[in-house]
């Protein structure tokens, strides 16, 4: 199980008796928060923090612990902050600034200057907190009592955040082939990303996987077939082609198990030695949380996997999705999402059937794909992108809603959705942002969580929302470029 440090910062000039408290009272907080945090990570009381060396020597520690994923500081008392200036140069994990206080409420009949300089969050964390902007310090600020659900309800969503930065510091990608030839907004800086969050890219032939594929056994292939039978409704007597991709699918676990991958991407372009484009195998592989990109596209790949991990627990669906064609009907504007065979079914609002048609591109045999309506509901669409300087986040806030009528003789998987505050302002502001076509679009997360994200990662962030106005945007994209600039 991953652990959050809990940590409490205090002085020595209190004495023995209140540090001896406030430790015991900081225990008791990481202990209720980690049952509340179950199944999510472990909160660890760490020693009462009472001086500078205290204080580096817990944030060292805790940025060598692989199974840390990040860390809660609390001034239970007033903490002078230049002792803590080190320490938060030395702190390389994520950061969550819990302004709390033990006591709910004030005793006020009894209330003394004992209990006041016990019990002081209101001053301390203020010096705690203008250090923390002082030194440039990214991190997360919750603000009320630890045991109300809101408050712990926002713990829960750092806590998750910090999960999926710590899973892509240790993801590794596999490219089959390169990204689509003249291609510009899927292509990206591999050795930036792993810089930067931790993802190793590596390019990999499709050879590599055809080899494992012609050794897959009937048996194996009998057994994949019943998974399928289970999951979906075949409307296809084409057997043939659903066992071909029964085997894709075998290798490609397979292939991912040994080079312990989470994500992978692959393309139309490179297919030599397959008999079909990978479909149903792929969209199979995203429901259990494989990270995909099409034609190459290693950021959404890798991000899609990411948000997946952060998704975990919540109710709702998490995937790869691009933005395909337009209802144009004036004031009831839709944009219909899918691809042509790689859509989650995740996002299935009914079972999802197991189809055969051709596909009119690629130059392969006809391939078998899971083809659906998709789910209902608020949303977020989520795009990663290389601005040649730094990398961006594009998130936009959508309503998918049922299809007006059936779409009997389109062959793939696809969501509706409206994108807010309306389409004129919401397509342009996703435009003038650089969002690519390409995107991960989630029912469980929300543009808050995107914005925890970026911000645990450093990365720029762009949000579409009902309060989105084009001319403020513009404004603001002009200032990031300036920003990014500066700092080159």
């Amino acid at each position: 199980m991953k652990t959050l440090y809990f940590i409490t910062g205090s002085q020595d000039l209190y004495g023995e008796e209140t540090l001896a408290q406030a430790e015991r009272d900081g225990k008791e907080i990481a202990e209720y928060l980690s049952a509340q945090l179950k199944g999510i990570a472990d909160v660890i009381a760490c020693p009462i923090v009472r001086n500078s060396t205290e204080a580096e020597d817990i944030c060292i520690k805790a940025s060598a612990d692989k199974d840390c994923i990040g860390t809660i500081f609390w001034m239970h008392t007033f903490s002078p902050a230049k002792m803590w200036i080190k320490a938060l140069q030395a702190n390389r994990k994520p950061m969550l600034h819990l302004h709390t206080q033990y006591n709910e409420k004030l005793p006020y009949s009894t209330i003394d200057m004992d209990f006041m300089n016990l019990n002081q969050s209101a001053h301390g964390d203020r010096e705690f907190g203008f250090i923390c902007t002082r030194l440039g310090i990214k991190r997360e600020i919750i603000v009320g009592y630890y045991k109300h659900t809101s408050v712990i309800n926002k713990i829960k969503a750092f806590a998750q955040a910090a999960v999926a930065v710590d899973f892509g510091k240790n993801l590794k990608l596999a490219m089959f082939g390169n990204n689509m030839r003249d291609v510009a907004v899927t292509d990206g800086d591999r050795v930036e990303a792993e810089i930067k969050y931790g993802w190793n890219v590596n390019y990999y032939g499709i050879g590599d996987l055809c080899d494992i594929i012609n050794a897959v056994t009937a048996d194996e292939v009998s057994v994949k077939m019943t998974e399928y039978h289970e999951k979906y409704t075949f409307t296809t007597d084409n057997t043939q082609a659903v066992e071909e991709q029964a085997r894709y699918e075998i290798a490609l676990e397979k292939f991912m198990q040994r080079e312990k991958i989470s994500a992978f991407t692959d393309t139309f372009e490179d297919l030599h030695g397959l008999k079909q484009l990978p479909g149903l195998s792929v969209q199979n592989l995203m429901a259990k949380g494989v990270g995909f990109g099409p034609e190459g596209d290693f950021k959404t790949a890798a991000l899609a996997a990411v948000l997946y991990k952060m998704s975990e627990g919540r109710k709702g669906a998490t995937g790869f999705m691009e933005d395909y064609t337009y209802d144009l009907t004036e004031n009831e504007q839709l944009e219909l999402g899918a691809h042509m065979l790689e859509v989650s079914p995740v996002f299935a609002d009914t079972k999802p059937e197991i189809q055969v048609h051709p596909l009119g591109i690629g130059g392969k045999a006809d391939p078998a794909r899971l083809v659906f309506d998709g789910v209902k509901g608020d949303g977020i669409a989520v795009s990663l992108v290389d601005m040649g300087n730094r990398f961006r986040l594009i998130c936009a806030e959508i309503e998918l809603v049922k299809q007006p009528q059936a779409m009997p003789k389109l062959p793939v998987a696809r969501l509706m959705w409206k994108i807010k505050p309306d389409f004129e302002t919401g397509a342009a502001a996703w435009i003038y942002a650089g969002g690519a076509h390409h995107a991960v679009v989630s029912t469980a997360l929300t543009a808050d969580d995107i914005r925890l994200y970026a911000k645990l990662t450093d990365t720029e962030l762009v949000v579409i929302d009902d309060k989105t106005d084009i001319a403020e945007l513009e404004t603001h994209l002009e200032m990031l470029d300036c920003i990014a600039n500066m700092k080159k």
